[in-house]
């Protein structure tokens, strides 16, 4: 079939009009996102406690829902040009939150998407919903670059996947002195409200000299955290020495800042400590398997009565 003139004017009108209408979406789409974005930025920072709380290293993933007798908040801080990533099932209320630095993304975020359906009640009614927070306007646009991979990554999914939150990268940046830094550091999730906020933590741990080794040393994203049985579970881990680690510990604060941080300028200040405490561990322990892991057997740990971890046997010990 053929098209008249009068049509022709028509179907060209009605493609201007949708064309017309998919830019006015996208720029509602992105002013609701810089006010949400706008809103995480402008609260104070609130320094969360022990109790109840499951703090994620880099690297790491945990997930748990409201059902949760243990966990309460889940939480992460000390992202530069790392994004801090939450993945929600409204349904169930089922939450995963996660410290990407790039490394494998194409790996991890089916990682995270199927640490939610993981969860038998996942098709209740409810849907996905991801918040992702961190980064800045760092020099080597390592930021910018995390953030298209997730973005990406995350678009690939089968699933429909809802961007609530984006303060990342350019909406996540100050500038002083024209040097860039992150706004927001860390942040932290209620596991019953679905509130995200701003947060520092005292407590890392537990094992967290141990952790962070794992992740300085290569590991990859790993989820440490069994919902069910309500534990944190913590290797068995292995890894090869750490390169020229006699190297580094002799070297002064500058030369640690510039060559093992991604972005030297932005770091918090405990940064360098934290990275020679981790580097002695990694001296100490060249082949933890033996050493730290006795049978081969996890590190396991639960909430006890006052809502702080502890030790306890794995079954059979």
């Amino acid at each position: 079939m053929q098209l008249g003139e009068g049509s022709a004017s028509y179907s060209a009108h009605s493609l201007w009009l949708f064309q017309s209408s998919l830019i006015h979406i996208t720029i509602l789409f992105f002013l609701i996102k810089q006010e949400r974005a706008r809103l995480l930025r402008g609260q104070s920072v609130q320094q969360v406690g022990p109790q109840g709380l499951l703090y994620v290293q880099q690297r790491e993933l945990a997930v748990t829902s409201p059902k949760d007798g243990s966990i309460s908040i889940l939480g992460s801080d000390d992202a530069t040009t790392c994004h801090i990533v939450v993945l929600r099932h409204t349904g169930n209320g089922a939450t995963c939150l996660t410290h990407c630095d790039g490394t494998d993304t194409k790996a991890e975020v089916p990682l995270i998407m199927n640490s939610i359906k993981s969860f038998s009640d996942h098709a209740q009614s409810g849907r996905l919903e991801v918040h992702l927070v961190g980064g800045f306007s760092d020099d080597r646009q390592l930021s910018q670059k995390l953030t298209h991979q997730l973005l990406s990554e995350f678009d690939k999914q089968e699933d429909d996947i809802h961007l609530v939150t984006l303060c990342v990268t350019e909406l996540n940046d100050r500038e002083e002195n024209e040097n860039h830094f992150p706004i927001i550091y860390g942040i932290a999730v209620n596991i019953k409200t679905a509130e995200i906020y701003r947060a520092t933590f005292q407590d890392r741990g537990p094992e967290e000299e141990l952790r962070a080794a794992r992740a300085l040393a290569g590991g990859p994203m790993i989820s440490i955290y069994d919902a069910k049985t309500e534990q944190l579970r913590i290797g068995p881990y292995s890894w090869m020495p750490f390169p020229h680690v006699d190297f580094w510990l002799q070297q002064d604060d500058k030369q640690i800042l510039e060559n093992l941080s991604t972005s030297p300028l932005a770091e918090p200040p405990h940064f360098v400590q934290h990275i020679r405490s981790t580097l002695m561990f990694l001296k100490k322990y060249p082949s933890p398997m033996n050493m730290l892991f006795p049978g081969n057997k996890a590190l396991l740990y639960k909430k006890n009565k006052d809502g702080l971890w502890e030790k306890i046997s794995p079954p059979g010990s």
